[in-house]
């Protein structure tokens, strides 16, 4: 009863405090244009509509319901992408997929040329700002460009554990946004990113317990909640601010089988919330009509979100342009919120992820008034008005119907997405983390069959998911069985080979991790990364020269073939070769810290400890999150007598890596050297903890006369 008491205490609390910031009077809400005004963006991930109070979800959420109540709710917003990257690129340029190049999380990036909301409004004289919340949107992806501070500094996260550099949670974002809105004078244009509602769904406790058997409402009702003060500051600002509200996406939660979202552009992920208001400033004014709020049913998009705000701030038309000269697809929401209505505009869709990364069929569709077609080999047609949960695939029934909805898709840009470039490690495993595919390049196809569809292919998402979770949980017979099964379906699932590898390396079954790479290359599964990951695992398991030749004539420019062939050439005491690798990654990437960190590593074998050091603090320099750098460097450190040094450097490693292994060996054994055996135990726990099973039986002997304080 207490928690109760305190959770609807915290809900008064929030309805109480932002009720005075509306305006006066009782006028239907309608914005006119004002070029002194700020400008506040707010993009929450992965949320539904019908999740939200005043869309008739079961969520607490006062404060965005209050901001519908006294603005513009649109009732048929759309999405342009189910993913957040494409999404955001579309929602900041003001333009589809196909046009700003950005298909899906891993291997685009949007151009530096592209114009946005952060360039346009800088070039108006604002102040520009963005206050990320999840990985997926770090500054390496291109969304940085216009704007003055780009905090994606995720690390600052008030929530510890192995995601603290992959997500932080909305009241350190609203935090970082709050302290950078206080110190503008001028005219300012904010975007705040929340990434609370995405998976894994961890509302805090007073929050979990609310909705105990729905967790997602739980970060939906959180997210809301420290949203609050944000939107309170706004009151205090000495100009009104414009503000717009929506999700880049939403979230399956099993409909059509999808539990989480990327793989089909059905509503539950496809629609979203759209919520335009204006908060007025401190600044004195004549009393002005109360507003009431406006639910507006036309439907609207993404594309339509940047040419609203050029329009509400009066900027040229000229702003409104591509950098080519051509016109943005979207147009300016105004004239509907001052109408309530307005006429149709269809609304191109995609869901690219499992293309790029798997070979599935791409999903491509449109949306026009109320009918929504879906090009895929088993094509899908629906009448959202009669059949808002797309269970009635109209496709036979109306076939003249579907034809004239496929020649309105032909109208868009149907060709098939650009190549993904390749990412970092340190990219593909974080982006991995957050539940995305990710990381591969399945190999260009000229024809997609119904085996192809996305339809046809649910259960190997479903199973790729039930597996990650069992081998999280520790299952990992359960985790074997399933990838197994996934890759006797579907031989050409990359990530299946790559998960099930990993599990047996984990399990302590290293002959059977290099079996299941070499039966994907069997299977002509050729994405790099299954090579490069064989030829890491060979080197692991003490076949280096079976490394150097699977990988020395196929490496090329490739940055993680070439770390991957280096550390062979290092592990089999070719030092030579292994700094001439390194050297000629260093000639493709002059920025590349991992590759000076592998210098080092190589130097330090060699006792070369001065060039070790300089080329593992160049490292470090060029990337300060490197935790075999810091591993490296505290080797260095201890062997020329400066032990406290290194003890901090392999303490640094471990926050950052805290399953590397040699930095907690390193530590367990000088902290317990120096007396300090509890700090030692710790590390010594969690190196037992993590160790595979069959390996390391030296070290692992070590650590255990250390605990048993011998």
């Amino acid at each position: 009863m207490a928690k109760k008491a305190l959770i609807l205490g915290l809900v008064a609390a929030a309805i109480a405090v932002m009720s005075w910031w509306w305006w006066r009077g009782g006028a239907a809400f309608a914005l006119d244009v004002n070029p002194d005004r700020n400008v506040l963006l707010v993009t929450i991930d992965t949320l539904r509509a019908d999740s939200l109070g005043s869309y008739g979800g079961r969520a607490l959420t006062p404060n965005l319901d209050g901001l519908a109540a006294r603005g513009a709710r649109f009732t048929f917003a759309h999405s342009h992408a189910v993913v957040t990257l494409p999404s955001h690129a579309s929602i900041l340029s003001g333009r589809y997929p196909y046009e700003h190049g950005v298909r899906d999380n891993t291997g685009y990036r949007l151009r530096p040329s592209e114009a946005t909301a952060a360039t346009i409004l800088k070039a108006q004289g604002f102040a520009t700002g963005a206050f990320i919340g999840g990985f997926p949107l770090d500054h390496r992806f291109g969304l940085a460009i216009g704007f003055d501070v780009y905090d994606d500094k995720l690390s600052q996260a008030t929530t510890s554990g192995d995601d603290s550099d992959r997500e932080r949670r909305a009241d350190a974002v609203v935090a970082s946004a709050l302290d950078w809105i206080g110190r503008q004078s001028g005219k300012w244009f904010a975007w705040t990113h929340v990434y609370d509602p995405h998976v894994t769904y961890q509302p805090p406790p007073e929050w979990a317990a609310r909705f105990p058997s729905d967790p997602y409402l739980g970060e939906v009702s959180w997210t809301d909640f420290a949203l609050g003060p944000l939107f309170d500051r706004l009151a205090a600002q000495p100009r009104p601010t414009l503000v717009i509200v929506t999700g880049d996406h939403g979230e399956g939660l099993g409909d059509h089988g999808e539990l989480t979202h990327s793989l089909f552009a059905y509503e539950s992920t496809l629609h979203v919330p759209l919520i335009v208001t204006e908060i007025a400033g401190s600044k004195p004014r004549a009393p002005s009509p109360r507003p009431s709020g406006v639910v507006i049913d036309t439907e609207v998009r993404h594309v339509d979100v940047l040419p609203t705000i050029l329009d509400l701030i009066g900027a040229d038309v000229a702003s409104n342009a591509t950098p080519a000269k051509t016109a943005r697809p979207g147009s300016s929401l105004r004239p509907i919120i001052a109408a309530g209505r307005g006429d149709d505009r269809p609304s191109y869709f995609e869901a690219m992820t499992a293309t790029v990364t798997r070979g599935w069929a791409p999903l491509r569709g449109v949306i026009v008034g109320r009918d929504k077609f879906i090009d895929l080999p088993i094509a899908e047609l629906y009448d959202l008005a009669a059949d808002p949960k797309e269970t009635r695939n109209l496709v036979a029934s109306r076939p003249d119907r579907g034809q004239v909805m496929m020649n309105a898709l032909k109208g868009f840009d149907v060709a098939a997405p650009g190549r993904p470039q390749a990412e970092t490690p340190d990219t593909i495993e974080r982006l991995r983390s957050l539940g995305y595919i990710g990381g591969a390049v399945a190999p260009v196809r000229e024809k997609y069959t119904e085996d192809d569809d996305p339809k046809r292919l649910i259960e190997i998402e479903q199973s790729m998911t039930r597996a990650a979770e069992a081998f999280q949980h520790g299952r990992l017979p359960e985790a074997i069985e399933l990838y197994q099964k996934v890759i006797a379906r579907r031989p050409d699932t990359e990530d299946a080979y790559r998960a099930l590898a990993l599990v047996f390396w984990r399990a302590g079954r290293p002959r059977d991790t290099i079996a299941t790479l070499e039966l994907a290359l069997k299977n002509n599964v050729t994405q790099s990364e299954v090579r490069i990951k064989l030829g890491q695992y060979l080197v692991e398991s003490g076949q280096s020269a079976k490394a150097i030749a699977l990988l020395e004539h196929t490496a090329g420019d490739d940055p993680d073939a070439l770390i991957a062939l280096g550390n062979a050439y290092q592990i089999a005491g070719r030092s030579a070769d292994a700094i001439r690798t390194f050297k000629h990654l260093l000639a493709v990437d002059p920025k590349n810290g991992l590759a000076y960190e592998n210098i080092g590593v190589t130097q330090l074998q060699g006792r070369d400890y001065a060039a070790a050091e300089t080329s593992l603090r160049r490292a470090l320099d060029l990337d300060p999150n490197l935790p075999g750098a810091y591993t490296a460097l505290g080797v260095v450190l201890a062997s020329t007598g400066r032990k406290s040094e290194a003890i901090d450097a392999w303490t640094r490693a471990v926050k950052l890596d805290d399953t590397s292994l040699d930095a907690l060996f390193n530590l367990t054994v000088n902290l317990a050297a120096a007396g300090r055996r509890d700090e030692a135990r710790a590390y010594a726990e969690r190196y037992l903890k993590i160790a595979p099973l069959g390996t390391r039986e030296q070290d692992i002997a070590i650590i255990r006369r250390v605990l048993d304080g011998r």
